[in-house]
């Protein structure tokens, strides 16, 4: 059935869905493990509250959560295989020319002490220092769309690399050894790029932008980076002649050093701030990006490297793309419950992470399916009578009644998303308007 609205096609998304279980079912030696497994993922993009095994199993018609626990736990199967496949897939329904790699960690936060990595650490997810396990996550963003394409489980040094007893309770293999954060990404980012991933450019937070060894690694692989730093952080000007302070460098610049120019658009219009970009070498291929907010004055510091010389409009288009793995932190825990799993063992919380890693690829890879292609000119506006286009929690929010064969009124629920779309599209121009009004004059 073609349903009403832009995009929506309930057979082929049924195809679409088979596909991408095909595409992993070889990972599994039996038939009962693979119908588990996609039992799973669909149960994943449904719209039961919690998913955790049981909640997943009740979702999925079975009598017990035993298969799906098992399926965490002791079924054998590669988790790394099955993220190996998921990164061929949203390379295959995302990957574009202007595709980059984004680094980032997530926190997952727990009670009691056994869970696989976890600590009282400071994590972004609670703002704070809590109780948690901390996920190092690699994405893929492109103008088709973004999602995550690996992660590791990072483990700390003391408490966890240098405790025998606690390792061997949680499961965490003999060969896994402390890293550091950087390390972690720098592990993915290498395995993404031997793997045959194609990008130019890799960005990330401050995090990863101090350590000169994840630096040194994308340099050597002819990859350009344009990663945040602290503003702190020393830098060389004047052909190299005087090191200062980024945020001294900033504060000596003159306005006319400043340009204006979009991050990208967000949900209320173009992400517009004040960009200025300073040489620090020799050979025009070192830059340190400043970014003013225009209302705040607040600065962010990036360093950048490219193998090439590029425009600044370049680096500013990279430096935006970084948003792109919140929004993917927030689908996946949002949408397909990256973080609603109840296992303490670190081969269950890879699996689990990895099937959440699959269910998000296979709703970036529906929307970008059906999203209409674009006009060549970049100054079109949309007419007042389009709805914006087709997004991953609109679609999942479709899926549970358009893939589920007992569900009913399929047709009132698209006819639901095509108003509310149309809404959600007088809503943006509003915001755009009021955006762009004060822009013009700035």
């Amino acid at each position: 059935m073609v349903a009403v609205g832009r995009g929506i096609d309930a057979a082929r998304w049924q195809a679409m869905f088979e596909q991408a279980m095909d595409r992993i079912a070889g990972r599994f030696r039996r038939v009962e493990p693979r119908a588990t497994a996609r039992a799973f993922v669909l149960a994943l993009l449904s719209s039961v509250e919690r998913k955790n095994c049981w909640r997943l199993a009740e979702q999925a018609g079975h009598a017990r959560p035993g298969p799906m626990q098992r399926l965490l736990r002791s079924t054998r199967w590669d988790a790394d295989a099955v993220r190996d496949d998921v990164r061929v897939y949203v390379l295959e329904h995302l990957g574009t020319d202007d595709g980059v790699l984004i680094v980032d960690e997530t926190g997952f936060l727990k009670k009691g002490t056994a869970s696989a990595g976890v600590q009282r650490q400071y994590t972004g997810t609670a703002g704070r220092i809590e109780n948690t396990q901390v996920g190092v996550f690699l994405a893929y963003a492109s103008s088709r769309g973004r999602a995550l394409i690996d992660r590791r489980l990072y483990l700390p040094d003391a408490s966890w690399c240098q405790d025998t007893q606690r390792r061997t309770r949680a499961g965490v293999p003999d060969q896994a050894e402390f890293a550091t954060k950087p390390t972690l990404a720098g592990q993915m980012i290498a395995a993404a790029l031997d793997a045959g991933v194609r990008v130019s450019w890799v960005t990330g937070d401050e995090a990863y932008g101090q350590d000169p060894g994840l630096r040194a690694l994308l340099e050597s692989r002819g990859i350009g980076y344009v990663l945040a730093v602290a503003c702190s952080t020393r830098v060389r000007i004047n052909q190299g002649r005087t090191a200062a302070r980024a945020d001294a460098v900033a504060n000596r610049l003159p306005a006319s050093a400043w340009h204006r120019q979009s991050a990208g658009a967000g949900a209320k219009g173009p992400r517009y701030y004040d960009w200025a970009w300073i040489e620090t070498g020799t050979d025009g291929h070192r830059h340190l990006l400043i970014r003013r907010n225009p209302s705040s004055g607040e600065l962010t510091f990036y360093l950048c490297w490219s193998p090439r010389r590029v425009p600044l409009s370049e680096l500013v288009r990279v430096a935006g793309t970084r948003w792109c793995i919140e929004e993917c932190f927030q689908a996946a825990k949002g949408q397909v419950g990256l973080d609603h799993y109840q296992v303490r063992n670190w081969t269950a919380w890879h699996r689990h992470i990895t099937l959440a890693m699959l269910a998000l690829a296979f709703l970036a890879a529906l929307a970008a399916d059906a999203t209409p292609a674009r006009p060549a000119d970049p100054n079109r506006r949309s007419r007042s009578t389009d709805p914006i286009d087709l997004t991953v929690p609109e679609i999942r929010h479709l899926l549970g009644t358009l893939l589920n064969p007992r569900s009913t009124s399929p047709r009132r629920l698209l006819n639901w998303s095509n108003w509310r779309r149309h809404h959600q599209a007088t809503a943006r121009r509003s915001h755009y308007q009021q955006r762009l009004a004060p822009t013009a004059t700035g």
